[in-house]
């Protein structure tokens, strides 16, 4: 029975169809490697020789094939390089339309696009390219050239063109191959050839990216280039006018397309508003963005950096192929070895240069030599070539002792291929200078050549010079602070909430509205239970129950302070305190109480500037009680951390607290600082102090076009760049200015105040011709006045003028004074008379605690109360009133 089941079970085995498996392990190892390396090697990276990836190297020399001088046709260059490249004509036509955008290596005739429209290039029958001088100096050389065959074996082709500049940072370079990527920044024309002398001379450079679109750039992270390194570029945006803000320059990377695609769907989204676009751009950008009234346009200007294409980022990667492996390098190394390799370009230029002349002088002596000495007739008689040959070199043995190198057959052949009418019209002095000539060329190179160098210094100077003219720096390098996007995002959205129920959120239509907000914001909430949460704005989120407080919250805010009492648990003392929220974990609760429970907020206020409120307390009538009301100031209380647990009031119970007089200020004035490096405002100490301001005080703006303006100062703001004067705004100190009138055609002065707050005005007159001199707003400014040589008379002595005495204060659009008839050359500004200037304090000083006396520990400090009958302080810092 066991027999006959294997037999079935063999039968069956062999009936089924066998499984065949095939390994395609070889396939993935060769083919892929295969093809990733071609990929790598031979289209997306570029080398670091010449800085050319093959396309672009194969355009190059098609293009030197067929150079006459003239334009040719970008169809007919396109079709002769396919005779290198093994591509279809799409690929090479558009890596030729990249490379004559940058202007550099192609002159262009036709529509080549527009980098800063996006505009493509018509097609390649319609345009035409050249060589430009500056490629035809830097790029070519075919005695130093090393060739190989082309793709087919019929053409010969270079492995790499002999570059002389460093060409890939100039232009930039950008691809995508298999496993790896390369991105590397354009740099100034000027710069690297400044950075490449320094290399030579043995001093150390740095070298940044300059954006053929212009722009603002932050190069603080950008790591040489190398991976992990960041670029932040912006776009120029300044104000035309308060409604409208003008686009002149875009970051790299970007289009004025894409740019206004980007602010409209911001606009969409509600992150800004915009009224209308208008793109003006031809040659140079010009976008004009029109605001709704009332829109501040420097919160705009940050909200377009925050949410569009106004600011982008950009990574930077150096990646080359160097002996056919890639190589990951920063661009100090790439402008190193490209220094370096155009030195050894230029020796090699100088050797071969060098060995032709010393072969046209060896020539030149010997066929003086042949003629001079009649050595021609010694082979009349001759009758076999041998024989010819053999005579000459007898002839010329006593005369080439001089020579640098022995006789060949080569050079006797060639003294047999001069013509008779050479030989009858030669002249012996002429062939001497000649040869005095050659021997001076060859002095000058074996110079060259023993100052290296020198030379290659000498190269890239002449370079800058014939070069430069035209290609300074376009981008602005400048540090740039970091826009808060909770602080310039347009509130979009409304917030509710139900404080019986404890929810807050968007979709809460039919309860109580609280404020604007927009769906990025944060939200602080308070609780009866003195309980706090901060949470992100939501269509509906539950808090809990009997909310008291509810705001938008602001990271790292130290001037709002919220003034709080509350019972500690159920029949439990009351406390009072003072604190500020500077920072949190999102979606935590926290308690503001002892932690008791059953505690509950008795009064609650939040002060967005430190406001110290004056209450009433009445408590219960229990007992033997003789005092049931009181006032307390939050004055008295000093400013800590949220975990404390704040003064004591009282042991009694408290039936109610009544505000009974709102509060003042009691921070001290905010300092503000001006960081010219970045053109902002700042309150975190980093450059120049513009001074101490209080809510109403105002910042003084004056610019070199003679517009003066007061602001309220804010961290936000933008400056002009024509910005001359700005400081804290005193409102009796007088501005003194002397400009030149154009309708009149006379220097003028005057003084004045400021009248209209908050107002732009021209302190000057309109003519085109008007010009701001000098503006002072010193108590008692001092001028000097600098007469010009009239032909025939005696230069008047340099004037001072007192600019109190000589006119009085003013009002804005007043004229002035005449300051003279005479022909002025300069006027300058000098030191002012010592004065004291008046108090301007205000006359209801109150005391006032500095922001760093905000606590994060429980109540160490103590303060005396105000009023000794009302106040006794116990040994734990505790306020007990009676």
């Amino acid at each position: 029975m066991i027999e006959e089941n294997d037999d079935l079970e063999n039968k069956y085995n062999q009936e089924e169809p066998q499984e065949t498996i095939t390994r395609v392990t070889g396939m993935y190892k060769d083919w892929f490697l295969d093809y990733a390396s071609y990929v790598i090697l031979e289209r997306a990276v570029p080398a670091i020789e010449d800085g050319f990836k093959p396309v672009q190297r194969r355009i190059m020399h098609s293009m030197k094939d067929l150079d006459d001088g003239r334009y040719n046709k970008v169809a007919n260059i396109v079709g002769h390089t396919m005779q290198y490249h093994p591509h279809g004509d799409a690929s090479i036509a558009d890596a030729m339309v990249q490379i004559g955008q940058k202007d550099l290596l192609i002159d262009t005739q036709g529509n080549w696009g527009n980098i800063l429209t996006g505009d493509r290039a018509a097609a390649s029958r319609y345009i035409e390219a050249r060589i430009s001088k500056f490629g035809l100096d830097v790029v070519y050389n075919p005695k130093i050239t090393e060739w190989q065959a082309s793709y087919d074996g019929r053409r010969k082709e270079p492995v790499n063109l002999p570059v002389m500049f460093p060409l890939l940072l100039a232009q930039g370079g950008e691809g995508i191959a298999v496993g790896l990527s390369t991105k590397i920044l354009p740099h100034n024309f000027i710069e690297l050839i400044e950075a490449s002398i320094k290399h030579l001379q043995g001093k150390r450079f740095t070298i940044l990216p300059d954006f053929p679109t212009a722009g603002i750039a932050d190069f603080s992270n950008y790591n040489d280039g190398n991976r992990g390194g960041k670029v932040r570029v912006r776009a120029k945006i300044s104000q035309l006018n308060k409604n409208t803000l003008v686009i002149t320059e875009i970051p790299f990377g970007t289009t004025t397309t894409t740019l206004i695609d980007s602010i409209l769907k911001a606009n969409d989204k509600g992150k800004i508003k915009v009224k209308k676009i208008e793109d003006n751009t031809a040659a140079e950008v010009e976008i004009l963005i029109h605001l709704p009234s009332g829109l501040s346009p420097d919160k705009t200007i940050d909200a377009l950096y925050a949410f569009t294409s106004c600011e982008s980022s950009i990574s930077p990667l150096g990646c080359v192929i160097e002996d056919n492996k890639p190589l990951f390098i920063g661009v100090t190394e790439m402008l190193r070895r490209s220094t370096d390799n155009t030195v050894q370009l230029l020796k090699q230029e100088l050797e071969i240069k060098l060995n032709e002349l010393e072969e046209q002088w060896h020539f030149a002596s010997l066929e003086r030599i042949f003629i001079e000495n009649r050595i021609y007739r010694d082979i009349e008689e001759e009758e076999t070539w041998e024989g010819v040959i053999s005579a000459i070199d007898k002839g010329l043995q006593p005369h080439i002792k001089h020579l640098k190198r022995a006789i060949t057959e080569d050079d006797i052949v060639r003294l047999t291929e001069i013509r008779i009418k050479r030989i009858s019209k030669f002249d012996i002095d002429k062939a001497q200078q000649k040869i005095d000539a050659l021997e001076d060329q060859i002095a000058q190179i074996k110079h060259h050549l023993a100052n290296l160098i020198d030379y290659a210094i000498a190269y890239f100077t002449r370079l800058k010079k014939e070069y430069g003219k035209g290609r300074e720096r376009k981008t602005e390098i400048r540090i740039f602070d970091d826009v808060d996007a909770t602080k310039v995002v347009i509130r979009n959205t409304k917030l509710y909430v139900n404080r019986e129920e404890g929810f807050i959120g968007t979709s809460l239509r039919r309860d109580e509205y609280v404020c604007d907000c927009s769906d990025i914001d944060d939200i602080i909430v308070f609780t009866k239970e003195g309980k706090m949460m901060v949470t992100k704005v939501d269509s509906k989120t539950f808090i809990g129950k009997d909310i008291i407080h509810v705001a938008v919250f602001k990271k790292k805010d130290k001037r709002t302070i919220y003034n709080m009492i509350y019972r500690d648990g159920k029949g439990g003392p009351s406390y009072i305190k003072r604190f500020a929220v500077t920072s949190i974990t999102r979606d935590k609760d926290y308690d503001l109480t002892n932690g008791n429970k059953n505690s509950v907020v008795l009064y609650f206020s939040a002060n967005p500037n430190g406001e110290a409120e004056v209450v009433s307390v009445n408590l219960r009538h229990t007992g033997s009680i003789k005092k049931l009301k009181w006032d307390i100031d939050f004055a008295d209380i000093l400013i800590k951390g949220r975990t404390s647990k704040g003064n004591l009031v009282t042991k009694y119970t408290i039936k109610r607290v009544e505000l009974k007089e709102k509060g003042v200020s009691t921070l001290k004035p905010r300092k503000i600082w001006f960081d010219d490096a970045v053109q902002r405002l700042n309150v975190d100490g980093r450059g120049e102090l513009v001074g101490e301001f209080r809510g109403e005080d105002k910042l003084l703006i004056i610019t070199q076009s003679g517009i003066v303006k007061t602001v309220t100062p804010e961290v936000t703001m933008h400056f002009d760049d024509d910005m001359i004067v700005m400081e804290k705004w005193i409102p009796k100190k007088p501005v003194s200015a002397i400009y030149f009138n154009g309708e009149k055609e006379l220097y003028y002065v005057k003084r004045f105040l400021i009248e209209n707050e908050g107002r732009e005005e021209l302190f000057i007159s309109d003519h085109p011709k008007s010009q701001l001199e000098i503006v002072s707003t010193d108590w008692k400014p001092m001028a000097e006045l600098v007469f010009a040589k009239e032909r025939g008379k005696v230069r008047k002595d340099n004037l001072e003028i007192n600019l109190e005495e000589f006119i009085a204060i003013k009002g804005i659009n007043a004229l002035g004074n005449q300051l003279t008839k005479e022909k002025v050359n300069q006027i300058n500004l000098l030191d002012p008379i010592p004065f004291e200037a008046p108090e301007t304090t205000p006359a209801d000083e109150i005391e006032v605690i500095d922001e760093t006396e905000i606590s994060t520990e429980d109540s160490k400090d103590k303060k005396e109360a105000n009023d000794s009958n009302d106040l006794e302080i116990d040994d734990e810092g505790q306020i007990t009133l009676f």
